[in-house]
């Protein structure tokens, strides 16, 4: 069989990549290829990836509802259920997105769902009015602003 020029170069090629490959492959962690560290290093001290006045204002927000759960790396903050004394036959419960890095208002989206007590005394689902995610988009959004400038200010 004749010598043909570009068959080294693609095996070279091959070769290589199927070494760069298992390399990676054989360890739980990857390699740093040409650096000489061995693993990935995590900051130990890993901030908070949204934006850190909506963050706060949220929680300040949404403080007399428990809270569910909360992943300020994500930027998801969930609440539990809420029954006002004043009308114990429904209830609310609040997910908050923060998107964004920066505050800005399109970086807030809120999500209200509503239940409420049918004549049997089970929980039924409600449509939220439309209006209470934007007032608490809103309350949000306005306590962040209050949080920023009490930070520039003193």
């Amino acid at each position: 069989m004749p010598f043909v020029r570009g068959e080294w170069k693609r095996g070279l090629m091959i070769g290589a990549a199927a070494f760069a490959v298992t390399g990676l492959a054989a360890c739980s962690t990857p390699r740093l290829p040409f650096t000489g560290g061995d693993r990935v290093e995590t900051p130990s001290n890993a901030a908070i990836s949204v934006n850190g006045y909506l963050w706060r204002a949220t929680l300040d927000t949404l403080s007399f509802m428990p809270l569910a759960s909360a992943d300020p790396y994500g930027g998801v903050i969930i609440t539990d259920w809420y029954v006002n004394p004043e009308t114990p036959n429904e209830r609310f419960k609040c997910t908050v997105y923060i998107l964004d890095s920066r505050l800005r208002a399109d970086g807030l989206n809120v999500a209200v769902f509503k239940q409420a007590r049918d004549a049997a005394g089970n929980w039924v689902d409600q449509p939220a009015a439309g209006q209470t995610e934007a007032d608490l988009e809103n309350a949000i959004l306005s306590r962040a602003r209050q949080l920023r400038l009490s930070n520039i200010r003193g």
